[in-house]
């Protein structure tokens, strides 16, 4: 401990100097800074990272430098749960350091700063060994302190408090419906709903399942698509926390026969998350799924949502064009809402009148006139569609096309000078030619309007943080090889880490066909060519398949063959 006081006492080595001899600011950089933080206050190295001079990574290496205390990578670090289990959540939080390591007497613990004297002595005197500190980032502690302090023990626990009479009420009974009302009150129910949405938001998942079986309550989590039970709990628990959720939501705690849907603005203390709420009967009970909506993906760029450089410069051609209809097509859950919307913040809305029709309005947007379509009021697409074209729009996005008045109302929209962009359900692009005729389209109105068809689905990226060249399965090998007519033997993969949850991804991008409506095309439409001489034409026309533009993907290591195949083989 004298040496980490000492430590302190020592002069060091200005950073900002040893950031100018490094060649990563410059001195007049540096000077600017200086005079910001004399007006503003605080650190320099956080001034520094604000500015956007350097990142965070790059004043951890060199502070660690100026301190002579190591720097660790906490997204490539092993941590030891034996380790974590020593300093509880509260704590961690409290001073932002995690335990990473232990031996009998001493543990390592990641700290931003490492020569904060009180709090290497409260840890010290609560773990009763000695602290070694080393240095990493803010951001990578509280990422890393989310990822390994678990909720699942404590929601249990709660739940364990609510008293019996509560638990073992008839949920389909008056008696149950009283008593599930008296739950408002409890503390238990109220702390477990937190906990287990606040580790939905930590642990990247888009929706919470709280599903009834025969003899437990399973909850699981969809992250990254896939759906992971985090825990099951006793059935008994089901009553009071369904209540809660319905009460947090706005629904009626009595109706247990009926589907119901609601929404919560949830306070994560430094954001506000928006869910939706949906209740439906099932034979064991009512099961609920939370869809936590995460703003930060209504806002990427197009861009960044995994178009190719080349396929991107066919979608924008699509896009600039003043007037038409623009077709996103895919399954449930392939990201169509996230390319309509950063397709929407790319036009411009102050020289245009852009206008969505949505089913519900998931984001809200500044400058943009956004219509939630209420079936009880009788405000359907086809209806907002309709009363849309009397306020002057140059741009419409209609949420989906799902019926014939929808689809014909949206052709003659695009047909008398609006630019229309909607989704559809179709397999593949030139499937959604076929859709559109099925749902009573003319022929020759769809050749006239429809500007092109982009088709998508969402495959897993591979955690960057513990990716490795290693073989694969001989399937997913040869399928590779088919498609680029070269041999490979090793590819990259995640191995699992404690930034992925040992899953080798972290993120998902999209992969995409877009098929534009040449004269070709156009003609062999009106002619009814088969689905296989239409996307033949296109290809050679230019259009990358969604299975070929999966698999430049594998190639430049964004994802896996595994994923290709799982996503796309319906359509191979």
């Amino acid at each position: 401990m004298r040496q980490l006081a000492s430590l302190a006492r020592t002069p060091r080595k200005d950073l900002g100097q040893m950031l100018v001899e490094a060649g990563l600011i410059t001195s007049e950089q540096l000077i600017r800074v200086r005079e910001l933080q004399s007006k503003e206050g605080g650190k320099i190295e956080r001034l520094l990272v604000k500015q956007r001079l350097v990142t965070p990574q790059q004043v951890a290496f060199f502070t660690s430098l100026q301190l002579g205390v190591p720097y660790v990578n906490l997204k490539k670090e092993g941590i030891k749960p034996q380790a974590v289990g020593l300093v509880p959540e509260g704590i961690a939080r409290k001073y932002n350091a995690i335990p990473i390591d232990m031996t009998d007497g001493s543990i390592v613990m990641a700290m931003e700063d490492p020569t904060d004297i009180l709090a290497i002595d409260d840890l010290a005197v609560l773990t009763r060994k000695r602290i070694e500190p080393v240095l990493s980032t803010s951001q990578d502690i509280q990422e890393t302190i989310d990822l390994n302090y678990r909720a699942g023990g404590e929601i249990e626990e709660q739940l364990s408090q609510i008293p019996s009479r509560f638990r073992k009420a008839d949920a389909g009974s008056q008696e149950g419906a009283r008593v599930s009302a008296e739950t408002i009150a409890q503390a238990p129910v109220v702390r477990a709903i937190d906990l287990l949405i606040k580790q939905a938001v930590r642990d990247r998942a888009s929706d919470i399942h709280v599903e009834p079986q025969e003899e437990k309550l399973r909850v699981r989590y969809r992250i990254d698509g896939i759906l992971t039970e985090i825990m099951a709990l006793p059935l008994n628990v089901h009553p009071p926390l369904l209540s809660r959720l319905k009460i947090m939501a706005g629904l009626n705690i009595a109706e247990r026969r009926r589907p119901q849907d609601g929404q919560i603005t949830f306070d994560m203390g430094d954001k506000e998350v928006d869910i939706r709420v949906a209740t439906s009967p099932t034979v064991w009970g009512e099961q609920a799924v939370l869809r936590i909506l995460d703003k930060s993906f209504a806002f990427l760029p197009l861009s960044e949502i995994g178009f190719l450089p080349d396929v991107l410069d066919r979608y924008l051609q699509m896009v600039k064009t003043p007037f038409g209809m623009i077709l996103i097509s895919g399954p449930t859950g392939s990201g169509k809402t996230t390319t309509q919307y950063a397709t929407v913040n790319q036009l411009d809305s102050t020289g245009r009148n852009i206008i969505t029709i949505e089913d519900p309005v998931e984001y809200r947007f500044a400058n943009i006139n956004q219509m939630q379509v209420n079936a009880a009021a009788g405000m359907t697409f086809a209806a907002g569609l309709r009363a849309t074209m009397r306020l002057d729009p140059n741009i419409i996005l209609v949420g989906e096309i799902r019926d014939a008045e929808t689809a014909q109302i949206g052709v003659q929209a695009a047909l008398t000078g609006h630019l229309v962009l909607s989704s559809v359900h179709a397999n593949d692009s030139v499937g959604v030619l076929f859709r559109m005729v099925d749902l009573g389209v003319e022929a020759f109105l769809l050749a006239s309007a429809l500007l092109g068809v982009v088709s998508q689905r969402m495959v897993r990226r591979i955690c960057p943080y513990c990716s490795r060249l290693a073989k694969i399965d001989p399937d997913e090998q040869l399928s590779y090889e088919q498609e680029f007519k070269e041999k490979r033997s090793e590819f990259l993969v995640g191995a699992g880490c404690s930034s992925c949850a040992n899953t080798g991804y972290l993120g998902r991008t999209g992969i995409f066909e877009v098929m534009l409506m040449s004269e070709s095309i156009r003609r062999m439409l009106l002619k009814g060519a088969s689905s296989d001489d239409m996307r033949g034409q296109a290809q050679k026309e230019g259009m990358v398949s969604l299975w070929h533009d999966g698999m430049l993907k594998v190639k430049a290591g964004v994802t896996t063959p595994y994923e290709v195949i799982r996503n796309v083989y319906s359509i191979r």
